[in-house]
């Protein structure tokens, strides 16, 4: 039994969500469940206000996720040195709190109570801006350091002066380059050199092109030159890990400031997700009581469309009454209307705003729920087995701060046998003290309601006139299921609804109905089925022609034998010189009887089987041959 996913609280977890930044927030919001302390819930609910205000008022807050900063913060606790990708990764967080901070402290000209948490917020400007100043780009800027920006200085004078020395070296031997730029290969600034003049240009062959013909070559003049460049980059990596290191101590340092900001972004992102979605629900702060009161007014499933959700008002609690039985017609909205009681109760104890124009609410221990089929084809239950299982495992757990809902109790079973076990859950329902709400067809549990303390009728009203429900709940009266209304309405003949209302209700009772319509049911042509054609085969055919009878055949006014005699189809076989064939008894005429050719018991094998078939044949009356099998099998 699981109440969020039968209440739909599992959709609105999924919209909440959304409306998080952090991956703290997210993870809250899918593990967030009823709150059981008063004082904790209260807190809650304000949180909860005061986000929705200062939304209204500022905006939305500015806020990031810091799942890959509290990485960042634990390299840096245990020693490694940062790259300039993860510093950067800070310093923005830094910014995020320089303006959360500022956001804020913005929030106290309307006295927010939210807006004092700015001081929970630690800026930690000088690491900020030595980052800023010293970090650019996911590297380390020229100005990081005089020394770094002097050795960068060096190195580009070093790499112009090697381009220099290779384009004069170009230029001085044109007739030994293959091109006319120089190349860099591994590293180094060489010259093309075509492979017959290799010798001409004294220094390195780094290179060569792939069909042979041309030879890269550091000139020596240039190597002397990248010797000095090497020892400048190693400068130059030594002083950038210096200043790597040096803002990697700071951010250690800094690391208790740091961690309590991304709590403290990550408590708010929660807190300012649940203001967001009050603004998106267009949601309500409910009151809180503990004193098992219900009381909605124009509440609204919050899943469903508002233009088209009709307001519920709802109350129980009052007069010492515990329970409520609705009746009503199908889809006149009783599921919805028991859904929305539980729904908005639930998100209230989550700490969450409710879809109502006003609420007082009680905290509830347990949230005890049977709505839906519940069948269940893996453990081969049926509808009524599945929900006679829930129901005693929901029995098993309630008590007096309960809130349970039942749909369609009793149903799936005998009429008179699910009415009675009805009655009987309900009658645990109102021993426990519980508060619930049930709905049903049944009549009879109607009456229990009605002469039952502590529990009461509701009905869902519904328009006679246009066969449509008005999804409104009256408390105190019982409903009806209005199906003889709906199908007088849709054409049902008035005798059919008389005998429909004293089968339900009695002779006398079925006399108070008043049936519009008094037309007979039109019958309508539907398909006909089609009966198989019998054969009109003269059944005196078979003796007609028998095995042996001489024929004639037409209309070619050929002379053959009978092998076969008719079948039913009124087809039978004939020998014609040396080929067999079917025919229509139509086309065959008797010539001579088989008696006048034949004697008596003649072996018309001879006749109409070869010799080599005869032979086989013969060897079967004495032993079983597979080449007889595969005959016959063939001639079949």
């Amino acid at each position: 039994m699981n109440t969020e996913i039968q209440i739909e609280f599992d959709k609105i977890k999924e919209q909440w969500s959304q409306l998080a930044i952090t991956a703290y927030a997210k993870e809250k919001i899918a593990n967030t469940g009823v709150i059981l302390k008063e004082l904790q819930l209260r807190k809650e609910l304000r949180d909860t206000t005061n986000a929705r205000e200062m939304i209204k008022k500022l905006g939305a807050p500015p806020l990031q996720n810091v799942t890959e900063i509290q990485e960042i913060l634990t390299f840096a606790e245990r020693g490694d040195c940062l790259t300039p990708y993860q510093l950067e990764r800070v310093e923005k967080v830094l910014v995020v709190v320089e303006r959360l901070k500022t956001y804020l402290a913005h929030g106290k000209q309307f006295g927010n109570p939210l807006a004092y948490y700015d001081e929970n917020l630690d800026e930690q400007k000088e690491l900020r801006e030595e980052i800023c100043r010293q970090i650019r780009n996911e590297a380390v800027d020229d100005h990081a350091t005089r020394n770094l920006y002097d050795i960068r200085m060096q190195i580009q004078r070093a790499e112009e002066a090697m381009k220099q020395k290779a384009e004069q070296i170009i230029r001085g031997n044109k007739e030994c380059m293959a091109d006319t730029y120089y190349v860099t290969r591994n590293g180094r600034v060489c010259v093309p050199v075509k492979k017959e003049y290799k010798f001409r240009i004294p220094g390195s062959v780094i290179d060569k092109s792939s069909t042979g013909s041309t030879f890269f070559i550091e000139p020596a003049g240039i190597a002397k030159l990248y010797e000095e460049l090497s020892l400048l980059r190693i400068d130059e990596d030594d002083e950038v890990h210096k200043i790597l290191y040096t803002l990697t101590a700071m951010v250690s340092d800094a690391i208790p400031f740091m961690a309590e900001n991304t709590k403290m972004i990550e408590k708010l992102d929660f807190i300012f997700s649940k203001g967001k979605l009050s603004i998106d629900l267009e949601g309500t702060e409910p009151k809180i009581n503990l004193e098992r009161r219900i009381v909605l007014k124009d509440a609204r499933h919050p899943l469903m469309d508002k233009a088209v959700n009709v307001p519920l008002n709802f109350t129980l609690g009052e007069d010492d009454i515990r329970g409520i039985v609705i009746t009503g017609p199908n889809t006149g909205g009783k599921t919805v209307a028991i859904k929305t009681v539980m729904l908005n109760s639930y998100m209230a104890q989550c700490g969450l705003h409710v879809t109502c124009r006003e609420a007082d609410l009680c905290m509830n221990s347990a949230y005890l729920c049977d709505i839906g089929d519940g069948q269940n084809l893996s453990e081969n239950l049926s509808t009524f087995s599945a929900h006679v299982k829930n129901v005693l495992e929901i029995l098993k757990q309630v008590n007096q701060d309960s809130l349970v809902i039942m749909d369609e109790l009793g149903s799936g079973t005998d009429p008179a046998e699910g009415m009675g076990i009805a009655v009987a859950i309900l009658e645990e329902l109102r021993k426990s003290g519980a508060n619930f709400l049930v709905t049903t067809h049944y009549p009879e549990i109607k009456d229990y309601a009605s002469r039952t303390e502590h529990v009461v009728n509701a009905r869902m009203t519904f328009d006679r006139e246009t066969l449509l429900p008005t999804y409104q709940m009256v408390i105190g009266e019982a409903g009806e299921s209005c199906a003889f209304y709906i199908a007088d309405r849709l054409g049902m003949p008035e005798h059919m609804l008389k005998t429909a209302a004293e089968a339900a209700y009695g002779p006398d009772a079925a006399q108070e109905f008043q049936f519009h319509n008094k037309e007979e049911l039109r019958k309508t042509s539907g398909g006909r089925i089609a009966k198989e054609k019998k054969s009109h085969i003269d059944k005196t055919l078979g003796s007609k022609f028998q095995i042996g009878d001489s024929v004639m055949v037409y209309p070619d006014k050929k002379i053959g034998i009978v092998c076969e005699p008719v079948n039913d189809k009124g087809v039978l076989r004939v020998q014609i010189a040396d080929r067999k064939i079917w025919i229509n008894h139509k086309r065959v005429k008797l010539h001579v009887k088989a008696e006048e050719l034949y004697p008596e018991d003649y072996d018309f094998s001879i006749i109409f089987d070869s010799v080599e078939d005869r032979k086989k044949r013969h060897d079967m009356a004495r032993k079983y041959t597979e080449e007889i099998i595969e005959h016959e099998a063939d001639s079949v």
